[in-house]
């Protein structure tokens, strides 16, 4: 076997400066995780409760405090030295030289710390992860990163943890505050990713990462793992005794190989359970927890598959060994013609005749169709088992076939939708075969899209999906991806935005739909503006001497009539201007008076001002005796202002706060508008829209965790949900998010809608009164099933 090239000294400099200018990005992020962690734990420490809880929330307070700046500088020294180890060459099969070893608590602790960090990275990151991962390995002529390369999510991951213990703090306060870091770190790290994908590509490295395009690998050459299990680790069971240490989670976060099957009994006792489910213990946010389980249905599958494979899983795979890069060294080939034409033709034309078979399904009994459409799949299955050319491939065209066997058997798919799906075997079968990351992440595109689609069509029955608009862009989905058999991943990644774009226009097509999401946003808009406006003349009233009546009306009634003002007719049309003239025309009126020629101006322009001042509350709809009441307390203050002998309110200062309300818009900000109050009679008196088919859901102000405000804000759109609200199961459809993330729009088969709030959406969420209506996604549990049969039949594997 020949050696690997070895890269030139251009790209070797290349590579280092991507890495450098990686690690100088998310270097900057760790002083303000610091400072968001140490807010945090002040929050905290601020609140009341048990005196435990209470003394628990001041110790990691303090105890954080007094160790945030050697944390901080303890993670920025060592990141930096974990760049300076790559660039001195260390090899990356340090970390490998092992093989098995006793491990104590300590460590599968810190382990299982620091994975659940890289799997929410690799999940947020994935596609750039990946494509940066695909440029680097053909930049220096590499099969795989190595297992210490600082752009590994687990290498910067298991920093962040290390240095935590070694600055004293414990692994308690990690778990408390681990929310922070992530949401500090994502965005940055994913920022990170992308530049150095762009820098790459500016530089001339794969601006288009054809998967057609890689150099072919030579035959013979040693494979990698179908399904992304790397390293020589003995696998566990099925049940999953021991912890597969080497597996990478989510395609990212890698265990120490050492730690496999020799733990110590203490360490099982924990750990091991673990395994069982995934890699490692389900705790934190549901959101993170739905997801630890779905990967673990991928772990428990890669480890059944390897425990009956074994080498010739690890050097079988034709389709893999052109994936893994040439023995040459040169960029590797992802396309599986590479490596066995005969079989990738075997499934171009398995694809082709089923696709003709399926169409005669459609008329006629529907069971009889399925039944049909069910044999002839597993004809097709048996046919390409006997021509892969290796066992992993045989495994591989085994499994995703009883996959789409249990998706066509979901009965809550309608009919006619499951027929298409079921087209998407083969397709699917050719990205299993060349892509190992399908069986080893939720977050490929096949996955996905599959999900998005099942969990669209499940809430609906087969007379609403039939002939439809959704049944076509299903269709229009499978049929794109048919046409383009060799363009890998990169098809289903481009049908799936196509699709959620479909079904953000498609799920609020009505027109009562339209209308509500017009006027929903219109409020969302008015109350947010009537926050900033409110920010905003409180800063303007900070230094000028106003009496409290006058502050009280301005913030909590002509606050409201700008924003609306500005919503219905403009910001700077002549009714908005006039409205906001009258604010700073009250605040001077309302000032104390020692000339006399002020107080006949005063006198002059009070029957104007006042009516300015009916006008405004008339549009917010105060009027009769709380408009009344308003007007006496004004005029009671302007009375008072007439005898007060205190300095007045410079002309100056008057003119500078009526110039700056002439342009409030250019001075407010987001900042503070969260929290907008809503009910229907708001709906209703903006647009004068009936609110009687809209169940109006407004946040009480009762506390939520960020995780389920962030679990919220995830929420897609599509999916179906079962709402228990005021006692009345309802089963809905999640139709609509606001631009701000603060109303979201949930629609019921009936014709009744539900407008949540983002507050109370959470604490929905929290109580378990909005229940996502499949607790697995279409393909997780299709894998789950699949494992059921071939743990119940291990033979039909390679039979």
């Amino acid at each position: 076997m020949s050696s690997p090239e070895r890269p030139n000294a251009s790209s070797v400099q290349l590579a280092r400066e991507t890495r450098e200018r990686f690690v100088a990005a998310t270097e900057g992020v760790i002083a303000p995780t610091a400072q968001a962690i140490r807010e945090r734990l002040n929050v905290l420490a601020s609140q009341t409760g048990n005196v435990r809880e209470m003394y628990q929330h001041r110790d990691d307070f303090v105890a954080f405090v007094g160790q945030e700046s050697r944390w901080v500088n303890l993670t920025a020294s060592g990141w930096r030295r974990a760049l300076q180890g790559m660039q001195a060459g260390g090899s990356a099969l340090q970390s490998l030289s092992g093989g098995l070893e006793l491990i104590n608590d300590d460590v599968v602790e810190n382990n299982i710390l620091s994975s659940r960090l890289a799997l929410v990275i690799q999940d947020k990151a994935s596609f750039e992860l990946n494509d940066l991962r695909l440029r680097m390995q053909h930049l220096e002529n590499t099969s795989e990163l190595s297992t210490k390369d600082v752009l590994r999510p687990e290498v910067l991951a298991k920093l962040l943890v290390d240095q935590w213990l070694a600055a004293g703090l414990s692994r308690a306060l990690w778990t408390k505050v681990q929310d922070v870091v992530q949401q500090q770190m994502l965005d940055v790290i994913l920022k990170a990713y992308k530049d150095a994908n762009a820098f790459l590509v500016s530089r001339g490295v794969m601006p288009e990462i054809d998967l057609k395009g890689f150099v072919k690998r030579a035959h013979g050459a040693p494979s990698s793992l179908p399904m992304s299990f790397s390293g020589g680790g003995v696998p566990g069971s099925a049940a999953g005794r021991g912890m597969t240490m080497d597996a990478p989670l989510h395609g990212g976060a890698v265990f120490a190989p050492a730690a496999i099957g020799l733990q110590n009994p203490a360490a099982t006792s924990r750990a091991g359970a673990a395994a069982a489910a995934g890699d490692f213990p389900l705790l934190g946010a549901p959101l993170v927890i739905a997801r630890q389980r779905a990967q673990g249905v991928l772990s428990s599958l890669k480890r059944f598959v390897t425990a009956r494979i074994g080498s010739d899983f690890v050097g079988g795979s034709s389709a893999m060994a052109a994936n893994a890069g040439g023995a040459t060294g040169g960029p590797r080939s992802l396309s599986p013609g590479a490596a066995s034409p005969v079989f990738v033709q075997a499934i171009m034309d398995a694809e082709v005749a089923f696709r003709a078979a399926s169409s005669q399904y459609v008329v006629g009994d529907e069971a009889t169709a399925i039944q049909q459409s069910a044999v002839e799949m597993r004809r097709r299955t048996a046919e390409l088992k006997k021509k892969a050319p290796t066992t992993a491939d045989k495994a591989t065209v085994e499994i995703v076939a009883l996959m789409f066997q249990a998706i066509l058997a979901e009965e809550r798919i309608p009919f006619s939708a499951r027929v298409w799906f079921a087209r998407l075997q083969m397709p699917v079968l050719r990205v299993a075969i060349a892509e190992p990351e399908f069986f080893g992440t939720l977050q490929h595109p096949a996955r996905m899209l599959i999900d998005r689609m099942g969990s669209c069509v499940m809430g609906f029955d087969a007379a609403a999906i039939s002939g439809s608009a959704l049944e076509g862009e299903i269709r229009r989905v499978v049929q794109v991806i048919e046409q383009y058999p060799e363009t890998g991943q990169r098809v289903f990644k481009l049908v799936y935005d196509e699709f959620v774009a479909f079904l953000s226009k498609y799920l609020t097509q009505s027109d009562a739909t339209q209308r509500l999401m017009s006027v929903a946003q219109q409020v969302e808009q008015k109350e947010t503006m009537a926050i900033q406006y409110t920010i905003e003349l409180r800063k303007m009233l900070n230094d000028i001497p106003v009496r409290e009546e006058i502050r009280e009306f301005l913030f909590k009634v002509w606050a409201e009539v700008l924003a609306l003002a500005a919503l219905r007719y403009g910001a700077q049309d002549q009714q908005t201007v006039t409205l906001k003239r009258a604010a700073a025309d009250l605040v001077w009126a309302a000032s104390a008076k020692p000339n006399r020629n002020d107080r006949t101006r005063v006198i002059q322009d009070l029957p104007s001002l006042l009516q300015r001042l009916r006008q405004g509350m008339a549009l917010l709809g105060i009027e009769g005796e709380p408009q009344e009441q308003h007007i006496k307390v004004i005029g009671q203050t302007l009375a008072d202002a007439f005898m007060s002998k205190t300095d007045a309110i410079p002309s100056a200062q008057i003119d500078a706060m009526a110039k700056r309300l002439a342009n409030l818009e250019d001075f407010v900000s987001d900042e503070g508008a969260t929290d907008l109050p809503l009910d229907a009679a708001s709906i209703e008196l903006l647009l004068g829209v009936d609110a009687a088919s809209i169940e109006v859901v407004p946040d009480t102000g009762a506390k939520v965790s960020e995780e389920m405000l962030a679990w919220a804000h995830d929420l897609q759109v599509g999916n179906w949900f079962m709402l228990d609200h005021n006692s009345r199961p309802t089963q809905v459809q999640f139709v609509w998010r606001s631009d701000r993330k603060q109303l979201h729009l949930f629609a019921a088969p009936g014709g009744r809608s539900f407008l949540i709030q983002a507050g109370r959406l959470a604490s929905y969420l929290q109580a378990g009164l909005l229940v996502p209506a499949e607790e697995e996604t279409l393909t997780v549990r299709a894998t789950r099933e699949a494992l059921a049969k071939l743990d119940a039949n291990p033979e039909r594997l390679l039979d």
